[in-house]
């Protein structure tokens, strides 16, 4: 029975769609504290949360069996990713359920700024009739300045657009034909905050954004200036922003999210120009629906079928299909590749010949590597964390692509560099998807490359074929197929021996007793076994 655990509010639907199937335990334990949390983490497979849960570095070391955190809902900034990425643990987040929710609160909250509709509530609630104290500004022909054109940033410039803005934005990730079909020009930040009547932000949180909206960025800002955050509360220096608007030198702002939530003691409450809610952004009927149902779904696929969606830290984006048969390849031959090398290994280059070329090879090189990892001692690599060992490894990783093949339609080489030693395997998925050996080094072969091998490296005179049937049948080893290939007559030669239980020390000493044998290596890929590329 798979156990996952909840400790943040879920939907019934999402729950009872865990639950469905008889095959997954589900514990719900809103708001448990931390330590507790460390304390039981390690019996479970699974954990879903939401914006309460700190999922720490202490928590992933806990979590023995944890094979996947769930984040449901856009940011996972309370989750360790780079602690998760290390054990092997899948982050996966819910980036499109609350996009709609998040951009109507964001003009909700532009509104209400521009029209002063909190202030002139209260004031009505309380027995006043000051209309001229509450005269606010028309939208209609001012500059909105969109920090961050994603998702949300998006949905946002399509609405505005509709109230008769003028719309320029910033975000150095997003294409510019992108911006164009939203009618968003884009510029410098500091243009944007320049220009902008009221400014939105919407970009995501990383080392590189924290306080991005800081007390340089404030001075270039008009004095009729309005600014807006439904994102993350580290975005915006707060201290900068209070002192700018305490002497008044923007206009108002409008806060869903704070550096520290709640924001109890925070100077900024006790304004009257600045609109709060308490991170509303995605509180909707709808949006808790949707991010409940989404990270159910994704959690039970990924745990029940091993298939992997909303993923935060895995390299997989929807294979192409062209690239799928590769991927047992590519494990195989880096498998096959680091048991021909004595040395630690420095860098690994996977090169991806002819049609694969043109298409995203990502899972090509990270199968690649876990064949090479995990036949190094201590490490259990998956796809989550082969890139991030091999580099704590010291290890460089080079990606290459050549578009042509001069014999097979499609080829992956591995080669392994190893205290100035190269050694270098070709393998190919053919027919169908049968993986199959094409080269070792300057040597051209082709036979299943699957089980386990006998290769030898050698002088090609005669005999040399009949000592090694000899020495295998002493031992009781059978012979499943053979490959050979030779660099000229009368030269080096190499034989690569499919056989039926591998090959032990013994039988590699005897070999090497002979002179004619220059190196001799038991391989092993049988314990590869058939797996699901996609599973932890």
């Amino acid at each position: 029975m798979i156990k996952l655990l909840v400790t943040d509010e879920l939907s019934e639907e999402g729950l009872e769609m865990l639950r469905r199937g008889g095959k997954v335990q589900v514990d719900v334990k809103p708001n448990i504290p931390h330590d507790e949390l460390i304390k039981i983490i390690g019996g479970y497979d699974a954990l879903i949360i939401r914006s309460g849960t700190k999922v720490t570095a202490d928590v992933i070391e806990a979590g023995k069996n944890l094979k996947v955190v769930g984040r449901a809902g856009v940011g996972v900034d309370n989750v360790d990713v780079k602690a998760a990425t290390r054990r092997g643990v899948l982050v996966m987040n819910t980036p499109a359920a609350n996009i709609i929710s998040a951009a109507e609160h964001t003009m909700a909250m532009m509104l209400a700024l521009a029209r002063n509709v909190v202030p002139a509530n209260d004031s009505l609630k309380a027995g006043q009739w000051k209309r001229s104290k509450f005269t606010g500004v028309e939208l209609n022909g001012k500059t909105l300045g969109i920090i961050g054109i994603g998702r949300v940033g998006g949905e946002v410039a399509k609405r505005s657009k509709s109230f008769g803005m003028k719309l320029i934005g910033y975000d150095p990730y997003i294409p510019p034909e992108v911006a164009v079909k939203l009618g968003v020009r884009l510029m410098p930040l500091e243009q944007v905050v320049e220009e902008a009547d009221v400014i939105t932000i919407h970009a995501a949180l990383t080392p590189g954004t924290h306080h991005l909206v800081n007390k340089d960025l404030i001075a270039r800002m008009k004095p009729t200036t309005m600014i807006l955050n439904v994102a993350r509360g580290e975005l915006i220096d707060e201290e900068a922003l209070y002192e700018a608007l305490k002497d008044k030198k923007i206009a108002g702002a409008a806060l869903d999210v704070f550096e520290k939530e709640p924001p109890a003691g925070s100077k900024l409450l006790t304004l009257d120009n600045i609109v709060v809610t308490p991170h509303l952004g995605a509180s909707t009927r709808e949006a808790q629906e949707k991010v409940s149902v989404e990270m159910a779904e994704a959690v039970k696929l990924f745990l029940i079928d091993h298939k992997i969606s909303n993923a935060v830290n895995a390299p997989v984006r929807g294979m192409d299909p062209k690239v799928i048969p590769f991927v047992s390849v590519a494990e195989r031959l880096g498998a096959f590749a680091v048991q021909l090398t004595d040395s630690p290994i420095a860098k690994i280059e996977v090169t991806v010949h002819g049609e694969l070329a043109a298409v995203d090879t990502k899972m090509i090189t990270v199968s690649a590597l876990m064949g090479v990892l995990s036949n190094l001692s201590g490490e259990q690599p998956n796809i989550i964390n082969a890139e991030m060992i091999a580099k704590e490894k010291g290890i460089q990783i080079v990606e290459t692509k050549v578009e042509e093949s001069k014999r097979y339609v499609n080829m992956i080489s591995v080669s392994l560099q190893s205290d100035g030693v190269k050694r270098e395997v070709r393998g190919t998925a053919f027919p169908g998807s049968e993986p199959r050996m094409l080269g070792i080094d300057e040597f051209d072969l082709d036979m299943p490359l699957e089980g386990d091998f006998l290769m030898s490296m050698h002088s090609d005179v005669p005999g040399v074929i009949g000592k090694v049937g000899t020495i295998l049948g002493n031992k009781g080893i059978n012979i499943a197929r053979m490959g050979l290939g030779r660099e000229e007559k009368g030269g080096k030669a190499l034989l690569l021996i499919s056989v039926d239980h591998p090959a032990g020390d013994d039988v590699v000493k005897a070999m090497l007793a002979s002179k004619d044998f220059r190196e001799v290596r038991s391989i092993q890929l049988s314990k590869l076994g058939t797996r699901e590329y996609l599973q932890i």
